[in-house]
């Protein structure tokens, strides 16, 4: 099969590799599409991504992919033949790839998925609680974006938001347009912007944000105590910009929270407390628990059947499998503006 592979040195390229061999708890998935990553896809080819040292590479790419079964084990009762299922991955396996490592894999053509409910107890892969069959109500190729609204909804439960709080976002990208829109049919009281680019701080509005300011033009902490003279209870990056940490100390009430989910090419910061309130907290949610993202399906399943949510709204980009390495040079000079997808 074909696969995206980030090389040693850095940078992508697609190889030639054998096809993944299951047993008899998994199922072969031949992929459809994979939603490429503004944040993790980036760093990792930058070898930036915490827990990826450079020893670590050349690595299989992709976290976001969505296929159909082709194949089940004989122990799988979850899955069927033709089913279409979320977060098919290629795991490392020195047998069949020597070197090659797994940065999950989903760039490839063909992925593996568990069945639970086939593992003792205890004993079953993590990623198997959100290896989840799609509904046919649902296009296979948008489904790529129900990752990411997966994600997010169990970011914001981890992260304590909840009805009536007052909060700040910075970065308006997918990921943060995803939790503007949560956040109000979450029932947050005020929700308060920020981004650089209009035509996404445009789209916040429309997703559901109160306020959307371009805070290379404002003074970000008069905007918000304007709005919310007490601070507000959380701020929450979803860029990956450790200033934003600093920032934000201005911005929260006492006892408030500073969230961050955007993933920072570093993993340090100086951080001034000097503006902040007595009584903070600051909580990094940088990877999504699988089996919490696994149990927020339903309610992403429910809010696109009943057409509270049109994954189109977040798609900006398809690019042909074919076409994925010119997809990747229009992630770097920052071209796409939602989610992009490749599909094989």
């Amino acid at each position: 099969m074909k696969s995206l592979v980030v090389t040693k040195t850095g940078g992508p390229e697609v190889r030639e590799i054998p096809a993944p061999v299951i047993n008899e708890k998994q199922a072969l998935v031949k992929t459809v599409c994979c939603g490429i990553c503004n944040g993790t896809d980036a760093k990792l080819i930058h070898r930036s991504f915490k827990g990826f040292p450079e020893e670590v590479y050349p690595i299989m790419l992709g976290h976001e992919a969505v296929g159909k079964v082709v194949e089940t084990g004989s122990a799988v009762t979850k899955y069927k033949k033709g089913d279409i299922v979320l977060l098919p991955f290629v795991d490392a396996d020195k047998e069949l790839y020597g070197e090659l490592n797994s940065g999950w894999g989903g760039y490839s053509e063909y992925g593996v998925v568990h069945d639970e409910g086939a593992y003792p107890k205890g004993e079953a892969p993590e990623c198997a609680f959100a290896q989840t069959v799609v509904p046919d109500y649902i296009d296979p190729v948008d489904a790529a974006m129900v990752i990411t609204l997966r994600e997010v909804l169990s970011s914001i439960r981890r992260f304590g938001i909840k009805e009536e709080d007052k909060v700040v976002v910075f970065g308006c990208g997918p990921v943060g347009q995803t939790f503007i829109r949560f956040l109000k049919l979450l029932g947050v009281k005020e929700l308060i912007a920020f981004d650089v680019v209009e035509e996404k701080l445009a789209d916040a509005l429309e997703k559901g944000a109160d306020h959307a300011f371009n805070s290379t033009a404002c003074d970000v902490r008069k905007e918000v105590r304007g709005i919310c003279p007490e601070g507000v209870d959380y701020v929450l990056d979803a860029v990956g910009i450790t200033a934003i940490i600093n920032q934000g100390m201005e911005l929260i009430r006492d006892g408030g929270k500073i969230c961050c989910y955007g993933i920072s090419p570093k993993n340090s910061a100086e951080i001034d407390w000097s503006g902040a309130p007595y009584n903070w907290t600051l909580q990094f949610q940088q990877f999504p628990s699988k089996a919490e993202e696994g149990a927020c399906t339903e309610q992403i399943y429910g809010w696109i059947k009943d057409g509270t949510i049109d994954l189109k709204d977040y798609i900006s980009d398809y690019f042909a499998f074919d076409d994925i390495l010119t997809a990747f040079e229009k992630l770097e000079k920052r071209r796409i503006s939602k989610k992009g997808i490749v599909v094989f």
